[in-house]
């Protein structure tokens, strides 16, 4: 049968399934192998086929010539359920899904990849964690990272709030990497919490040889049991498989597309490790919340919208103006070196100011700190009341003021909750003469 339409509806008309071996012509191309599970197939006309190699071949089927060679009969599979080994002298931990392949399985039968969020399907696939803890796991949702937004952080820490007011003595959240670092600080600022909040990801999936999930994972179930009450992102600190970092989740970013210590502090060590299973404080100087300290709150009152605009060669206050028409709630400007933007941009900063939208500006160099009373360019942006933060990365700046522009619409109090540290996200010590036109 030839392609043709919409490929949903060609696979049923065909009576091809997941799991089914088929041969696909195309050209002078042929493939035969098993019709893997991809999550749509209502949108695009590309299939996945698994070859007998093993390898995995993506394969726009336009034009192509598709036959059913051999029928996959799905057995009918009753698991017999999981013994948590539950007891009172082990802590209580919950594990949320919001996506992600640390929190995924493999089917070795059709080569998919599926969420594992059913505490059973978790505990089946790593069996080890119920030596640490009482696990409870659920899916809050299942999205790729890239698709995560304000209003899901505020599903989410609304989801942490309840677990611990419901007697969850730790909470890992498993998440995808690619913006893990910005949930991980919009969950510092909207919730105070007296048990550890730990996010956790995998660069490599479960099936291969290199994977970091499980490690991650375990590594995250011990810091959530230990003494660090803040929200904390768990990744491998080194390329090989001997410590996990804990980083202060405001003060993280993701520094490599794939290398699987691609979590680094920024501005600050990590607060602590976890090796051998043990959670090790870095510096013992280092200031942290502890266990039971802060009361339980939650404050997920999160603007609609601010922007976040990076500073470069050629940029046109184009992108400002857009954003004052459009209403938006704040602007954070990722400036160039102390803190920086080209002089075209002044008109619609002030344009800016003059429409009470609070304009924050850091640095894109992400290590040191803004300081606008050096050049005269800053010392401009200080007159015109932009806002800057010190040594706060931009990912924090922005999700930093959504929060603060949550808060309040009167711009003196923005400024004043955005240069105030308030969950360890900036140097606590940082100077006002930073901050004020001298």
């Amino acid at each position: 049968m030839v392609y043709e339409g919409h490929l949903k509806e060609f696979l049923d008309a065909s009576n091809i399934t997941v799991g089914d071996i088929i041969r696909l012509e195309k050209e002078d191309i042929s493939y035969t192998g098993m019709l893997l599970e991809k999550p749509d197939y209502s949108n695009e006309n590309t299939i996945i086929i698994k070859m007998d190699s093993g390898y995995n071949v993506g394969v726009d089927i336009n034009g192509a010539k598709v036959e059913k060679i051999e029928e996959h009969n799905k057995p009918h599979i009753e698991l017999d359920p999981v013994d948590r080994q539950l007891s009172d002298e082990k802590d209580n931990v919950t594990i949320l899904s919001t996506g992600g392949t640390v929190a995924s399985v493999i089917d070795y039968k059709t080569g998919a990849v599926h969420p594992a969020f059913t505490a059973d399907d978790l505990l089946r696939a790593t069996p080890e964690l119920v030596d640490y803890a009482n696990i409870n796991a659920k899916a809050i949702f299942n999205i790729l990272s890239e698709n995560m937004t304000p209003q899901l952080w505020m599903q989410t820490a609304e989801e942490v709030y309840n677990e611990i007011n419901d007697g969850a003595d730790g909470v890992v959240i498993a998440h995808g990497t690619d913006t893990m670092h910005y949930t991980a600080s919009a969950l510092s600022f909207m919730l105070d919490t007296p048990v550890p909040v730990v996010i956790t990801g995998a660069q490599r999936s479960s099936d291969r040889p290199s994977s970091d999930a499980f490690m991650n994972l375990t590594s995250s179930i011990v810091a959530s049991k230990s003494d660090i009450a803040e929200v904390l992102i768990c990744m491998h600190a080194t390329e090989d498989d001997t410590y996990c970092s804990l980083n202060r989740g405001n003060r993280a970013r993701k520094m490599h597309t794939s290398r699987r210590d691609t979590f680094k502090s920024i501005n600050m060590d990590p607060i602590a490790y976890v090796e051998n299973n043990d959670v090790k404080i870095n510096d013992p100087q280092v200031k942290y919340n502890k266990r039971g300290e802060l009361p339980l709150m939650l404050n997920n009152n999160l603007a609609d919208k601010v922007a976040l605009v990076k500073m470069y060669p050629g940029v046109t206050d184009e992108l400002i103006n857009m954003y004052v028409d459009k209403g938006y709630d704040g602007i954070v400007l990722e400036g160039t070196g102390l803190g920086h933007c080209p002089d075209n941009m002044f008109n619609a900063i002030t344009r800016a100011k003059d429409e009470n939208i609070p304009v924050v500006i850091t640095s894109q160099c992400l290590y040191g700190r803004t300081n606008l009373n050096v050049y005269s360019s800053g010392r401009r942006l200080l007159q015109e009341n932009v806002i800057p933060v010190g040594d706060m990365i931009p990912e924090t700046a922005y999700t930093k003021l959504l929060w603060a522009a949550g808060q309040s619409d009167n711009i003196d109090e923005i400024r004043s909750i955005m240069q105030t540290n308030l969950k360890g996200e900036m140097d606590k010590t940082l100077s006002q003469q930073y901050f004020i036109k001298q």
